[in-house]
C-alpha cells in the first residue's frame, strides 16, 4: 500500500505493502506566488462554492503518512490523530509526514501571514483534519520491514476514523501492483465507515502508463474514486483507467505544502482524491444529513465536462463541480442507501459496484439454497441406483 511518485523525481512515499505512486517534489517557483500557481481552485470554481460554505464544522480524516499540524498553512486545523503503523520515522525526521501534509494542505490549507494571503489554500479551508498514519514515506528507515507485510493498519485506521468523528475519509494511497487483491478486512472497514455515515474517497491509482491495474482501496464498493486531469481538463497520462472511476479532479502540477516549510509542484491521483474529499467536505458542511450514497450520486450528476456517453473509465462522470453540487444538494432529502460489500449479508439497497443482487426475500434465499442442494443430491443418488440396476446387454 502506498501514497501516490513523480515522473520528475523519485516517489515521495512508499506503502506498507505493495507498490503505488506518490506525489512529486519539484520546488514551486516562489517568485510567481503560491496562490497564482493554484490553478486547480479556479478550475473547480471554488470561489463560487465558498459563497455557501468553506467546510466549517466538518472533519476530514487523512489516512496517510502523518500530518504536520504545526505547518503554518494547517496550524489550528489539525486534530489529535492516531498512528496505526507504530514504527519508522518520527516527527522531525525528513521521511515523516510529507505526503500526508501535502494532502491535508490540498483539503484544508488556510494559508498564513497577514490576511493569510501566503501559502497553500485548500478547497475546504474551514474544515478540520484528523490525521491517521497508516503508511510510510519512501526512504523511511523501516521501509524494508514495511514491505514484508500489508498488515491491518489501513483497515484499523478506517474504523478508527469512523469512530472518532470523521465525516469524510480521504485515502490518497493504494496498491495497484500485479499482486494487488481485495482484503476482506479493508472491505469490511470501508462498509463500516459508510454505514456510520462517513464518505470514503480514494485515488484511482497512477498506473495509467503501467497497465491500468486495479487499485485497492479504490475498487471497494461505495468508495468515491478520483481520477486526475491536467490544467486543460484532459486525462493525466498517469491516471489509471478503470470501471470504478467516479469523477475527475486536478492532479498535475499541483502546489503542495511540505513539513520543511517549502512548497513543491506535484502530480498524482493522490492530489485528485484530496481535492474531491475537500469538495465533499463543502457538501457535508451545507447538508450534513445527506448519506454517502447521495453524495456520490450528487457528485456524478453535477460533474462538468462529462465524457461522451456521460461517463468513461478515464474521467468518470467528469470534472467535479463543488458549486453545482452545493446548489443541487439544497433540494435533496436524506435517504438511507448503503454500499454493498463483497461478502456477508447485503442490504437490499446499495450503491457502488458489487456482486449481483440477492433475491427479493432474503429469508427465502437463506433456505432455498440448502433445500435445492439436498434435492439435487437425492436425485443424483437415485439416478445412480437406477443406472446400476439396469440389466446389461452382451
Amino acid at each position: 500500500m502506498s501514497p501516490l511518485p513523480t515522473r520528475r523525481h523519485a516517489p515521495v512515499a512508499v506503502a506498507i505493502a505493495g507498490a503505488l505512486a506518490l506525489l512529486p517534489a519539484t520546488p514551486a517557483r516562489a517568485d510567481d506566488g503560491i496562490r497564482a500557481q493554484q490553478w486547480a481552485l479556479d478550475a473547480m470554481g471554488t470561489s463560487q462554492a465558498w459563497r455557501t460554505t468553506k467546510g466549517e464544522g466538518v472533519t476530514v480524516a487523512v489516512l496517510d503518512t502523518g500530518v504536520d499540524g504545526s505547518h503554518p498553512d494547517l496550524k489550528g486545523s489539525v486534530l489529535p490523530g492516531k498512528d496505526m503503523v507504530g514504527f519508522g520515522a518520527r516527527r522531525g525526521d525528513r521521511t515523516w509526514a510529507r505526503h500526508g501534509t501535502a494532502m491535508a494542505g490540498i483539503v484544508a490549507g488556510h494559508g498564513h501571514g497577514e490576511g493569510r494571503g501566503d501559502g497553500v489554500l485548500g478547497i475546504a479551508p474551514g474544515a478540520r483534519i484528523l490525521p491517521v498514519r497508516v503508511i510510510l514515506e519512501d526512504g523511511d528507515p523501516a521501509r524494508g520491514k514495511a514491505r514484508q507485510t500489508r498488515g491491518n493498519a489501513l483497515a484499523e485506521g478506517i474504523r478508527w476514523a469512523a469512530d472518532h468523528g470523521a465525516d469524510v475519509i480521504n485515502l490518497s494511497l493504494g496498491d495497484d501492483s500485479k499482486s494487488a487483491h481485495p482484503e476482506p478486512s479493508e472491505d469490511a472497514a470501508v462498509q463500516y465507515a459508510l454505514k456510520k455515515g462517513a464518505v470514503v474517497v480514494a485515488s484511482a491509482g497512477n498506473g495509467g502508463e503501467r497497465g491500468d491495474h486495479i487499485s485497492y482501496p479504490a475498487a471497494y464498493p461505495g468508495v468515491i474514486v478520483a481520477t486526475a486531469v491536467d490544467e486543460n481538463g484532459a486525462r493525466a497520462s498517469f491516471s489509471t483507467r478503470r470501471w470504478y472511476a467516479t469523477v475527475s479532479a486536478p492532479g498535475d502540477d499541483i502546489v503542495i505544502a511540505d513539513p520543511d516549510r517549502k512548497y513543491y509542484e506535484g502530480w498524482g491521483t493522490s492530489a485528485a482524491s484530496a481535492f474531491v474529499s475537500g469538495a465533499v467536505a463543502l457538501v457535508r458542511a451545507a447538508r450534513p444529513g445527506l448519506s454517502p450514497a447521495q453524495i456520490k450520486r450528487l457528485l456524478q450528476d453535477t460533474a462538468q465536462d462529462a465524457p461522451a456517453g456521460g461517463r468513461d473509465d478515464s474521467r468518470g462522470f467528469g470534472l467535479i463541480d463543488p458549486a453545482a453540487a452545493l446548489s443541487r444538494a439544497a433540494g435533496l432529502k436524506p435517504d438511507s442507501l448503503r454500499a454493498r460489500a463483497h461478502g456477508g449479508t447485503y442490504a437490499k439497497k446499495y450503491f457502488g459496484p458489487g456482486p449481483a443482487e440477492d433475491t427479493d426475500d432474503d429469508t427465502h434465499s437463506a433456505w432455498l439454497g440448502p433445500v435445492a442442494a439436498a434435492l439435487g443430491t437425492a436425485l443424483l443418488a437415485a439416478g445412480a441406483y437406477l443406472w446400476r440396476g439396469r440389466p446389461r446387454r452382451r
